[in-house]
């Protein structure tokens, strides 16, 4: 094959320019290379989504011719959200398949989520399938697989009301289902258990014509903000482009960020389940931690990146996790997958079994000052050097140190970290602390140490 845009297998998934890298061409060659993948492991049967992108219908017709050539039997579940193509795995007893979504990316761009063994791959496993096509080891089946179609979004949102019954309290909800999949989920589901439900932007729209699909960037939530205050509700819930994440507005119209909404979740988790380990991502506040140990949990550090604390929580047996990006992980209840649907169904019996407000409940979770995930520009075959120096640096001087993903250095008021990011030629950096004063001194000494380091000079975002 003469193009092959290698950049586009990243670290979580396959994701691209729709209209240039993602080719009908090259699409049916990364159906046929992961069909092969999986025949290799014995599948046999693989369910096929997309998302609301304009694009997505060409790219899932692609893949699906590519996977068939392979002999995979293919079952179209349609319009769906992420959560959904993950639950048809258990609905359809399906071993693999593939998600063809944009995810909270701008307009022009999508991807494709493949998933095995009810779960999705990444890292080494995205680059085989890579691999295979750049070294022409595609298998083409002696019987073609079959293409059938199924719909299986009402059953979906039949398991998901059977999942949560609300307390006596019925809260008053805001969702902003941002033109992506959540329209044809969110409104529903939250009215089906109980809530009170203000839409904005429900109408599935591959061009987001009102924001970004993302709510967990602050520029995309004024109008969320805005309709909370206004009708007075008790919290704004958004999605992002494929329903994974979720954003959270309290009834203050104040942003609550993943690490934090967290916090609030183990409150209800930990004392039903003392000891519990807690799976903490590395960009996390120093309150989700200290949270856990005040209600009995055991919290461990982890990589960022929703795959890979989904394996984590594998190995670990563990009840839940999180990201900062508003992913949110549920085992205790439910399939251990993120779902951001799920996630705001949680947060509404929380709220409903209470008489605070939810800014009430959150006042006892600290927001301690930081800067934001400050990202700069770092050539690819710099970052990991620069990183590595720093966290070597770190420990030959005896300082307390996390290095599953980069370095975090523990300072005695508060931390400071740098990681690479896996998908751009960029390092990840933040810092938080106790105070004004200890943040201001952290922050002045790891830009010392980066820039000690070899990295590019660089100013922190707040």
């Amino acid at each position: 094959m003469a193009f092959v845009p290698e950049h586009i297998f990243r670290e979580y998934d396959i994701r691209g320019i729709a209209d240039t890298e993602l080719t009908d061409e090259f699409v049916m060659s990364i159906g046929h290379a992961f069909g092969t993948w999986l025949s290799a492991r014995g599948v046999r049967k693989a369910t096929l989504g997309g998302d609301a992108r304009l694009s997505t219908k060409r790219i899932k017709a692609a893949a699906a011719e590519g996977m068939m050539k392979a002999g995979i039997n293919v079952t179209d579940i349609g319009f769906v959200s992420t959560p959904t193509f993950y639950w048809s795995m258990y609905r359809l007893e399906t071993d693999g398949g593939i998600m063809v979504t944009g995810s909270h990316n701008p307009m022009e761009f999508n991807g494709l989520k493949v998933a095995y063994d009810k779960a999705t791959l990444w890292g080494d496993d995205i680059q085989e399938i890579l691999r295979i096509i750049k070294e022409d080891r595609m298998v083409t089946a002696e019987v073609p697989g079959r293409l059938s179609f199924t719909g299986i979004n009402e059953e979906y949102l039949d398991m998901l009301v059977s999942k949560i019954k609300l307390g006596p309290r019925k809260p008053k909800i805001v969702c902003d289902s941002g033109n992506g999949t959540a329209g044809i989920y969110a409104p529903e589901f939250l009215r089906r258990i109980g809530c009170e439900v203000t839409e904005l932007y429900s109408e599935p729209d591959g061009t987001f014509p009102n924001h970004h699909p993302d709510p967990t960037k602050r520029e995309n939530l004024p109008k969320l903000i805005e309709t909370v205050l206004s009708e007075g509700a008790d919290l704004g819930v958004g999605f992002d482009g494929d329903s994974d994440r979720i954003g959270v507005v309290d009834d203050k119209g104040e942003i609550i960020w993943g690490d934090r909404l967290m916090a609030l979740y183990w409150q209800e988790i930990l004392p039903k389940n003392p000891g519990a380990v807690a799976i903490c991502e590395v960009k996390s506040s120093m309150a989700l931690p200290e949270e856990v140990l005040r209600l009995g949990g055991r919290p461990i550090w982890w990589n960022s990146g929703h795959s890979l604390v989904k394996a984590k929580m594998r190995e670990q047996n563990a009840l839940f996790s999180g990201e900062v990006s508003g992913h949110m992980f549920f085992a205790d209840e439910y399939y251990g997958y993120d779902d951001g649907f799920y996630a705001a169904g949680r947060l509404c019996r929380i709220l409903s079994e209470s008489d605070k407000k939810l800014s009430e409940l959150m006042s006892v979770i600290p927001i301690y000052p930081s800067t934001i995930e400050t990202r700069y520009d770092c050539p690819d075959d710099l970052k990991f050097e620069v990183v590595d120096r720093v966290k070597q640096k770190a420990l030959s001087e005896g300082l307390d140190t996390i290095t599953v993903d980069g370095v975090r250095i523990v300072y005695e008021e508060g931390w400071g970290l740098v990681r690479v990011s896996n998908t751009q030629p960029v390092l990840v950096a933040r810092c938080e602390g106790r105070t004004e004063d200890a943040l201001e001194e952290i922050c002045t000494d790891m830009k010392r140490r980066l820039i000690e380091a070899g990295s590019p000079a660089f100013d922190w975002e707040y």
